[in-house]
């Protein structure tokens, strides 16, 4: 659109000046309450990894750009999860290292751990990157609006913040997610705990730790409290944790965890939570699936410092108004998108968490990108393929993964058509220590030709190992191709290519 014309007295208004923001629709003498509207070519709703990517990117390309945002820019995986959570995840690796110091022939005495000193620092590194993500953006010449934005109810789609009215042809829903929470009416006393999130702001090490949940979150949270020394206990519906992984990889994390220390009540849910003069009591009831009858069980954990619920994330679409926009949602509040991220809505679009897929940051990076040389460049075919995703949880020790399970591979293929690799070993690292963790990994492969559709891995260096993989995977590597590449020894990724 080169130009809005308001009315026929008005002269239009020329794009050079539309694509700086300038006031285009303006209100009139006779009617002073009419609110002024800055447009932009794009608009981004959610200063956190994806929208941040697509507003820097479409800039790039040229488009006048704003990035509204209510809080902190960098969203979730800079303020409150994936950057906090390494350095927190770094930390208890040193408290692992430490007890193998002695069985590398070191002597280091005693060794206090600071909490308070590790979260001013962490707090500090946080605040650090915030000001660079707002130096980014004016860098960029991408306009920052701070507050929260609304779709109002004018013809075309237009939001609100503080009183301000904002529109583009093009605007990105990309407002995350955050931490499922409940109430006191679903759980009583489910309010006294916090969540990931609050996880964050503890001041002090907790000496008693409640964990709900079983996917990644969960057991994230559980290894590193445990590791930094708090007693901890982790609370799951069914039989171990990480449900939605690999077998293979699912039963070994779940040993790992017992094995480190954790204490797992299994086919357990919390039954409420009461405060005491000596902290919280939660109270929980576990039944045996075995046990065709209804006989419950009612144990106590008390004392408890901290409780965490880390069952689940919901989008955060609330208050956006985007009913109103004929944007389409599905039964959890997120965001239903096509493959080229359009929602249902022409000219709305919305990636990461909001849509309830594949909720990495790297995913919500990608599809920004991807949307916006889609719209800013012509390439009407840039999308993201959800393919083989490489991931990580940074669980003790560290779990990658990439590709389809087996059980997805059967279900999809055929049991015929799919062969398993698989080998578990303990890591030379641990040769000479009392300390023993295993390394476990397995290789999924389909079809006579054997192409890897998946790899599964859990051990020291996991993490690392995954991404030189994960472009193999992508690129059709088969088993024979595995094969033919040089091993590198001593090291545990040597067991992909010489597995048999």
């Amino acid at each position: 659109m080169l130009f809005i014309r308001i009315c026929r007295l008005l002269p239009p208004v020329p794009v050079s000046l539309a694509r700086h923001g300038v006031i285009i629709r303006r209100s009139m003498a006779s009617d002073p309450t009419a609110t002024e509207t800055t447009r932009f070519d794009l608009l981004v709703i959610g200063g956190g990894s994806g929208g941040l990517a697509g507003a820097r990117r479409a800039s790039e390309l040229g488009a006048s750009t704003a990035v509204i945002e209510s809080h902190k820019l960098g969203g979730t995986c800079v303020n409150v999860g994936c950057v906090p959570k390494k350095v927190m995840w770094n930390a208890a690796v040193h408290a692992e290292y430490l007890h193998d110091h002695s069985d590398y022939g070191f002597d280091v005495g005693n060794v206090r751990f600071s909490w308070e000193a590790l979260k001013a620092k962490r707090d500090a590194y946080i605040s650090h990157l915030n000001r660079i993500y707002r130096n980014n953006l004016d860098k960029a010449k991408v306009q920052t609006i701070l507050g929260q934005a609304r779709f109002t109810n004018d013809s075309e789609p237009t939001v609100e913040v503080n009183g301000k009215k904002y529109t583009a042809p093009h605007i990105l829903i990309a407002t995350g997610g955050q931490p499922t929470v409940l109430s006191d009416a679903e759980v009583p006393g489910g309010s006294l705990g916090i969540t990931s999130d609050g996880f964050f702001e503890l001041e002090t090490l907790p000496k008693r730790t409640v964990i709900v949940g079983a996917g990644y979150i969960a057991v994230e949270m559980a290894g590193i409290l445990s590791t930094l020394g708090s007693k901890t206990s982790i609370v799951v519906r069914q039989t171990g944790v990480l449900r939605n992984f690999d077998s293979f990889i699912s039963t070994n994390c779940t040993k790992e965890l017992q094995n480190s220390g954790v204490d797992m009540w299994k086919n357990s849910q919390v039954k409420s939570v009461c405060k005491t003069d000596k902290g919280l009591e939660v109270t929980i009831v576990t039944q045996d699936p075995e046990k065709k009858n209804d006989e419950e069980k009612i144990g106590t954990i008390q004392e408890v410092d901290c409780l965490l619920w880390a069952i689940g994330r919901q989008p955060n679409t609330s208050g956006l108004n985007i009913g109103q926009m004929g944007v389409d949602t599905d039964e959890r509040g997120h965001i239903i998108v096509d493959e080229f991220q359009n929602t249902s809505r022409p000219g709305i679009y919305a990636v990461g968490d909001v849509c309830g897929k594949a909720l990495l940051t790297p995913v919500a990076i990608a599809a920004g990108r991807k949307l916006a040389h889609r719209l800013f460049e012509g390439k009407k075919d840039s999308k993201l393929d959800y393919s083989s995703i490489p991931t990580v949880v940074f669980s003790h020790p560290p779990i990658a993964t990439v590709g389809l399970t087996e059980e997805e591979a059967i279900k999809s293929r055929g049991k015929e058509n799919v062969k398993i690799y698989k080998t578990s070993f303990t890591p030379m690292y641990h040769a000479i220590t009392s300390r023993k963790s295993q390394c476990i990994m397995k290789l999924v492969c389909e079809g006579k030709e054997e192409k890897v559709v998946g790899l599964h891995m859990q051990g020291l260096g996991c993490d690392e190992m995954l991404q030189g993989f994960a472009v193999a995977i992508k690129m059709g590597a088969t088993k024979a191709d595995f094969d033919k590449t040089v091993a590198i020894h001593p090291t545990s990724s040597e067991e992909f290519v010489t597995m048999r």
